[in-house]
């Protein structure tokens, strides 16, 4: 399938490891322009060079926190300035944090929405001129399947991913005129950092593809692997999603309990 991103401009955030690095992968490899950030310079240089290495192609990496709305702006300039343009954004930057309502402080509560909720909102707002400039374009707001349906103990991260959800569907709604998309991808459980400790620590004895599939509830009998993940951001902002707007779809293998 061509998807038509051969020389479109997009800004990945949190995009050093995980889903955000092999989104990054992905589209550089449909010839993309990209731009990648994160927090640690370390690690963004190191997914620099891998992005290099497998491909052959350079990407621009900027050291930035969305929780900072100043950062937010850098990132945008520095990919319109490198690139000329922007069409994409993936507001992807976001940690794990799962408690029981009271164990949650005040400050993890603002700590939480500021990079999860924030971070998009900010990115978003600095973006969207740029893609208003370039005729159109697409952002993609990660969040989780228990922002849908959440379960017992899994505060503040609940709350600020369904924040998301209600952000990209009015989102979709205001920008539309501007043939700007705006859909969200809902993550169940991807092969992470935080997994491949789990494995570590609970069943280092067993492979991956034995932990991967142990006692699972997950209808498709496995977790999942950032390659899938990354496959169907890269479709959503892509020309071949060219009239998907204000979803929500679910990787996660049909474990959600709901659409």
């Amino acid at each position: 399938m061509e998807l038509g991103l051969i020389g479109k401009s997009a800004i990945i955030t949190g995009a050093s490891k995980g889903i955000g690095l092999e989104t990054a992968l992905y589209l550089v490899g449909e010839g993309a322009e990209v731009t990648i950030c994160a927090r640690n310079e370390d690690r963004l240089q190191e997914a620099a060079a891998f992005i290099f290495e497998k491909t052959g192609k350079e990407v621009l990496y900027v050291v930035a926190d969305v929780t900072k709305e100043e950062d937010c702006q850098k990132v945008v300039q520095a990919a319109v300035e490198k690139y000329g343009r922007l069409d994409i954004l993936v507001n992807n930057a976001g940690t794990s944090q799962a408690h029981s309502f009271e164990k949650v402080e005040t400050e993890l509560w603002r700590q939480d929405l500021d990079l999860k909720l924030f971070g998009a909102i900010h990115c978003s707002r600095y973006a969207v001129p740029y893609m208003r400039q370039a005729g159109g374009g697409a952002i993609v707001n990660v969040t989780a399947i228990l922002g849908k349906t959440p379960p017992a103990s899994s505060l503040p991260t609940s709350v600020s991913r369904a924040a998301g959800m209600a952000l990209t569907k009015a989102m979709s709604k205001d920008l539309g005129k501007d043939n700007i998309r705006a859909n969200t991808v809902c993550i169940g459980l991807i092969r992470s950092e935080q997994i491949e400790k789990m494995w570590k620590n609970q069943a280092p004895d067993l492979s991956w593809e034995e932990f991967s599939r142990k006692d699972r509830q997950i209808p498709l009998g496995r977790i999942g692997n950032t390659e899938e993940a990354a496959k169907v951001i890269a479709f959503l902002v892509s020309d071949a999603a060219s009239y998907v707007s204000g979803v929500a779809v679910n990787i996660d293998g049909g474990l959600a309990g709901t659409l």
